[in-house]
């Protein structure tokens, strides 16, 4: 079976009513991105920078993968093929695709302020106090600058 290996970015969930962090009127331009998007943001204000991702996990249930995502989803048919996606969206997993690699994390997945390796699904709000098995507080699990 042939291998493919697929990027994704941002233009290929923008068509399903995702803000794109870089075009105008994105969301870097209504944020900060050293406040909500980095470690430095977290330590001086976790409770914004939850606010921001617990805005975009709320937007997920709102809207759909398209018909890229399900075209990628369907050469998996015909073909071994391996995404690998900036997003940090679940639009390629709702559409079917099986394989995917997220650079950047996920908004559906929290972890560990401590501890990396503890990774957990989350579809609701995240708030102060929620805490990993090994009692530390749990963060969005994206990667974040600095």
């Amino acid at each position: 079976m042939k291998r493919i290996v697929v990027l994704t970015g941002a233009g290929i969930s923008a068509e399903s009513g995702i803000s794109t962090f870089r075009d105008a009127n994105g969301l870097w331009e209504n944020h900060d991105i050293m406040e909500v998007a980095s470690i430095q943001g977290w330590n001086v204000n976790p409770v914004l920078v939850l606010d921001f991702y617990n805005l975009r996990r709320a937007q997920l249930k709102e809207v759909y993968p398209n018909a890229a995502h399900y075209f990628l989803a369907e050469l998996e048919k015909k073909f071994k093929i391996t995404i690998i996606t900036q997003n940090v969206d679940d639009f390629h997993e709702r559409a079917g695709s099986s394989r995917i690699i997220h650079l950047h994390g996920e908004l559906n997945k929290v972890r560990s302020i401590a501890n990396e390796n503890l990774i957990y699904d989350w579809m609701g709000d995240l708030k102060l106090g929620d805490l990993a098995e090994d009692g530390m507080q749990l963060r969005p699990h994206i990667v974040w600058f600095g």
